[in-house]
């Protein structure tokens, strides 16, 4: 699913773009599976907050510009769970990542129709830090993107130059989300990466990216699913402590996430499992 021309690529410029991970019929029950976890659990709301939002939204937008996500959608379907172990993925992530492979999380990320959120420029590091950078992240597309619906876009060979300081609070002191600045990080700068649903597209943890808003009058679905080295450990952010699948090979020893312990070390009392 991966060949070395495109692994070349990601790691010269921080992303790829597969296609056709998907096939049809599987893509279609994942958009299927999706209309119920939409209808029955997705969040909805102004989505990331900031300064950044003044400097690229005017103020009618700002207002109606609206985000729909939710976490871990593998413990909402068995569709979503299949197509994030799947051999597909798993191939791919073998050949970004090594023969040692965990997977970290998965986030919806839906641009409603016509105010669809926009990103500012980020790297998802800020998130979830890790100690080094041996983290991909998998947008899997459940429709086809552009321009006009917000594809992703990325600053090539970002990933390159590290982790970078992001802006986290008002010019008041409150804190925001994550993000870099827009003046010094526009999102002119970058190169856009339109996706059929089906297709997958891989970056680095520290590789710069963003999205324009939606202004098509449908919505825009991906699925974020991010995966790493089991011993690449978490500083901060999201999913910190909690043990993910492996999804290839073997977790290496001390390579558990938090204070996890065996279940000897746990328990003092021998009896503590008799039913």
């Amino acid at each position: 699913m991966i060949s070395k021309e495109q692994i070349d690529f990601f790691h010269t410029n921080g992303y790829v773009h597969i296609q056709n991970v998907f096939p049809a019929e599987e893509t279609k029950s994942l958009q299927d599976e999706l209309d119920f976890i939409l209808d029955n659990w997705a969040v909805t709301n102004m989505g990331w907050n900031g300064p950044w939002r003044e400097a690229v939204m005017d103020p009618e937008t700002d207002k109606a510009s609206k985000l729909v996500h939710l976490h871990n959608l593998e413990t909402y379907s068995r569709a979503f769970q299949q197509a994030i172990t799947g051999d597909n993925v798993t191939n791919i992530m073998r050949g970004l990542l090594g023969e040692i492979v965990e997977f970290h999380h998965s986030t919806l990320h839906i641009k409603p129709p016509s105010t669809g959120h926009p990103f500012p420029l980020h790297q998802d590091m800020a998130f979830y830090e890790h100690e080094d950078d041996r983290f991909v992240d998998m947008l899997i597309h459940l429709d086809d993107t552009r321009h006009e619906n917000g594809e992703i876009r990325f600053i090539d060979g970002s990933h390159k130059n590290g982790y970078l300081e992001h802006v986290r609070r008002y010019d008041n002191g409150d804190g925001c989300t994550p993000h870099l600045r827009v003046s010094e990080h526009p999102i002119e700068a970058t190169t856009a990466v339109p996706a059929k649903a089906g297709d997958v597209v891989c970056f680095n943890i520290n590789t710069i990216h963003g999205s324009y808003i939606n202004q098509t009058n449908v919505m825009r679905r991906l699925v974020r699913v991010g995966y790493r080295h089991p011993e690449n450990h978490q500083l901060t952010g999201q999913a910190r402590d909690t043990p993910g699948l492996m999804i290839s090979g073997l977790r290496p020893k001390n390579a558990m996430p938090g204070e996890l312990k065996r279940d000897e070390e746990l328990v003092e009392d021998p009896n503590a499992f008799v039913l």
